[in-house]
């Protein structure tokens, strides 16, 4: 039997070293990912808090913000772009947005009748739409394009029928046609 000395204190060394770079590790993710959701709920976050601007579901096409004649899209007087739309059971009106792009848009809709949802494609445009509460948001569109704009959220049997359009065209052609028309939708008036 040889005796040789057994060194602990050396192997005890070492795993300390490896348990300390694999804490250093682990803390080094949960920083990352931290600074990645603060990045993006600072970068990405275009809705203001929900349910803060409310109105009366069964008053929208009688008067006020909602009435037919004021949907879709409009230039202002201060010359920003806003866009009203109701979701209705199974449907947007109007059925297709029409806006400018490279140009600041708010977005305004509301819900005559359930809870529904948006989301536009290739965006990050997506929110509930609640009845008794306008929901906006303010996006830009960098370039002209089709964008689908579907109901996520299940209001009904007709739900898969719940669609819409977002039409984006030269910033230069939509102004043009904001000179000659009050309100503007994809629809040739």
């Amino acid at each position: 039997m040889s005796s040789q000395p057994s060194d602990h204190h050396g192997n005890h060394s070492v795993e300390e070293r490896a348990e300390r770079r694999w804490a250093w590790f682990a803390g080094g993710i949960i920083v990352f990912m931290l600074v990645v959701v603060v990045f993006t709920g600072l970068h990405w976050a275009i809705m203001p808090p929900s349910r803060v601007e409310t109105i009366d579901p069964s008053r929208l096409q009688i008067s006020g913000e909602f009435v037919e004649s004021n949907l879709g899209s409009a230039v202002e007087p201060d010359g920003s772009v806003v866009v009203r739309f109701i979701a209705q059971q199974y449907s947007f009106t109007p059925q297709c947005l029409l806006v400018p792009a490279d140009t600041p848009i708010k977005l305004r809709t509301t819900s005559a009748d359930v809870v529904h949802g948006l989301l536009v494609s290739d965006t990050n445009i997506n929110t509930m739409v609640v009845p008794g509460y306008v929901a906006t948001m303010n996006t830009r569109f960098d370039q002209p394009g089709e964008h689908l704009m579907p109901c996520h959220e299940f209001c009904g049997v007709g739900h898969q029928t719940m669609w819409a359009h977002v039409k984006v065209i030269d910033k230069a052609a939509f102004f043009e046609q904001a000179r000659q028309n009050r309100r503007l939708s994809c629809v040739a008036r």
